[in-house]
């Protein structure tokens, strides 16, 4: 029997490879827990195209929205992990397990890192009309009356609302906080002159900025946005230890092999390297590429998650 199970396990052991060699044998699932259009609806499409250019498969990208992406990535980990569903995640994956009770998944627990595709810093921004050359304008204005200037945001709870939360402790100021349900209706907003900021990615903000409708006074990374060089950072405009970036990355359902996950790494190395997709990703999105490993990855996601889940209940933070 012991000699059995032995020969059980060998073989086991020595399938795996072979089978990733032999990936992707049928249609490879991309779940996009957001809706067509954003900034992680259209990388899942553009790598979808360049891998089943290169492996031979179609990658099919299938968009389930809702609750700030907690409905398509619980589905994601509830597919099996067979190597034929990855999800593609924002910086949303690590804070919905504190935001919601009932997410239907641990962002820890429930998925095996891919990579960490890249970065890019939040942008706060006024209409070009407003007298806010900088944040510093934005600081003096609601220090000398609180709670008068609007800051628009995705939504309650979103990466965009705690980095103002965080923004306000530090620089002791108040402000007032409009939550809108998603990006496009807080930017017309903004433009409608509804609220006087709005808070954002780069790649959402930065068509209204070329177009001159818009002036970016502060961007919320550890450095200055290369898609938005004049804009500083809060941390050059007094507002210390807020240094916060939006995130891109892929995961696929706990125990998929490793084997497998090791391929579609390699794979998706290789597409994020081409200079086309580069450009696309740099200039559409004004994303800074990491490529991280899978290891790399699950000490980041651990990190986020630890972060936001401290606000979060610090703060008594609720979703809409």
């Amino acid at each position: 029997m012991i000699r059995v199970v032995i020969q059980a396990i060998l073989v086991a052991l020595f399938a795996l490879p072979a089978a990733a060699q032999q990936w992707p044998a049928k249609p490879v699932k991309f779940i996009v827990p957001y809706p067509p259009g954003g900034t992680v609806d259209p990388l899942a499409r553009l790598l979808g195209a360049k891998l089943q250019a290169s492996l031979g498969q179609p990658f099919v990208v299938e968009n389930r929205p809702g609750a700030g992406g907690a409905i398509g990535t619980a589905a994601g980990a509830k597919s099996p992990s067979d190597g034929y569903t990855f999800v593609f995640v924002f910086d949303a994956h690590a804070v919905n397990g504190a935001l919601l009770p009932n997410a239907g998944y641990d962002p820890l627990k429930d998925f095996a890192s891919v990579m960490v595709v890249g970065t890019a810093p939040y942008a706060i921004a006024t209409l070009a009309s407003k007298p806010y050359s900088n944040f510093g304008d934005v600081l003096k204005a609601a220090k000398a009356n609180p709670g008068a200037v609007s800051v628009g945001s995705i939504g309650n709870g979103t990466l965009a609302h705690l980095i103002l939360v965080l923004a306000q402790q530090s620089g002791g100021f108040k402000i007032n906080h409009i939550p809108f349900k998603g990006g496009g209706p807080m930017t017309q907003a903004v433009l409608g002159g509804q609220v006087e900021l709005g808070i954002g990615s780069a790649a959402l903000l930065s068509p209204q900025v070329k177009a001159g409708k818009m002036r970016v006074v502060a961007v919320t990374g550890n450095k200055r946005s290369p898609s938005l060089p004049d804009a500083g950072t809060l941390a050059e405009q007094g507002i210390a230890g807020v240094a916060v970036n939006a995130w891109w990355g892929i995961v696929a359902p706990a125990g998929t092999p490793k084997p497998i996950i090791d391929r579609f790494h390699a794979e998706l190395t290789k597409a994020l390297n081409l200079p086309d997709v580069r450009k696309v990703l740099s200039e559409g999105i004004g994303m800074e590429l990491l490529v991280s490993t899978p290891e790399q990855m699950d000490k980041f996601v651990a990190a986020e998650v630890a972060r936001w889940s401290k606000v979060i209940k610090e703060n008594g933070i609720r979703p809409d």
